[in-house]
């Protein structure tokens, strides 16, 4: 097993994401892309207003110039064959850059237009279905290209030998999977470095899962996110110099989503980004509380709010997320390499 195909790209995309940092912050702050702070939120977050955001274009950036130009010289070296593989490579970078794409949007209304709430739901949820739907269509022509269509709708229990096979029904859990994940992270961003430490180790899991899978361009793309994200952290832990905004959370989660998809561990991935589904779960129980019960479960949703609010340091929060996300990572990788 060649560590090189997880360790050249991930210190590439490293390299690429601490050159590009500085570069493109004094961009943000000239430009005056500056984080709004929601009033309702916690008052110790005021003091970040104006704090560039889009920052999700560093490690979006590093990880195209990372992943795209190692993969045939990579192939070459460790003697796989790239071009089978390649239509993997570009379904997750299509998936990534999409809502990525999307979050930039989101962004740029509330910065550039001082539309604080940017996007409406209602356009947010139909870019992510009109992404999810053209996904779907390129999965379908690259599995019948590749002889595996019969593959496609098929989905397993984690830990198991379990499969089920769901035909036309795999088309909104592709959809779903996509809409879920986006937003589980999106949600998540709320504290320095929290996403970023977060999706860092999420997608360090699926490095390791493309790996056992012989899938080398998931490996490639996976290593390459993981370097870009210890790259951008360098500037995005506490305190932080630039946020990745909607640009790059949405961008992270869409990422994550294709990952499940194309390694075929859909439900894992709800173990593996278990923070996200934490953090999600959260503001669906606050909501459903408050309206129910008229009573609050939480001081503030989604949950890292809450433990602010009785006085946990923001680098505590932080911290004890990324060790729930490492205990999720290797329960996830347990699951799917060993127990299997």
């Amino acid at each position: 097993m060649d560590m090189r195909i997880i360790l050249v790209p991930l210190a590439v995309a490293f390299g690429l994401g601490v050159l590009l940092g500085p570069f493109v912050i004094p961009i943000l702050r000239r430009l005056k892309f500056g984080q709004a702070i929601r009033e309702e939120g916690p008052k110790t977050h005021q003091k970040k207003a104006g704090t560039p955001t889009m920052g999700g274009t560093i490690f979006l950036t590093a990880l195209v110039l990372a992943a795209v130009p190692l993969s045939n010289p990579l192939s070459n070296i460790l003697h796989f064959n790239s071009q089978l593989q390649l239509s993997d490579l570009f379904f997750l970078l299509f998936a990534t850059l999409g809502y990525g794409i999307l979050g930039f949007l989101d962004d740029y209304i509330k910065v550039v237009m001082k539309r604080n709430l940017g996007l409406t739901s209602k356009q947010k949820l139909l870019g992510q279905l009109f992404i999810g739907l053209v996904l779907f269509w390129v999965l379908l022509e690259v599995r019948v290209y590749r002889g595996e269509y019969s593959s496609i709708s098929t989905i397993s229990i984690p830990g198991t030998e379990i499969q089920f096979e769901l035909n036309w029904m795999y088309l909104p859990l592709l959809v779903l999977i996509m809409i879920a994940a986006s937003n589980a992270v999106n949600l998540t961003d709320g504290l320095d470095g929290l996403v970023a430490g977060t999706a860092a180790i999420a997608y360090g899991a699926y490095a390791v899962i493309g790996l056992v899978q012989s899938n080398y361009m998931v490996v490639i793309f996976a290593a390459s996110v993981v370097g870009a994200l210890l790259g951008f952290l360098v500037f995005n832990a506490h305190p932080a110099k630039v946020f990745m905004g909607d640009t790059g959370s949405l961008a992270l989660g869409g990422g994550l989503a294709a990952l499940a998809v194309i390694t075929k561990t859909e439900l894992l991935l709800v173990i593996i980004g278990g923070v996200f589904v934490i953090e999600t779960l959260s503001v669906m129980i606050q909501v459903s509380s408050f309206k129910l019960r008229g009573k609050r479960m939480f001081r503030m949703s989604p949950l890292h709010h809450h433990f602010e609010l009785i006085g946990w340091s923001e680098w505590r929060v932080v911290s004890t997320f990324w060790i729930i996300g490492f205990l999720c990572a290797g329960l996830g990788i347990y699951l799917e390499v060993f127990l299997r």
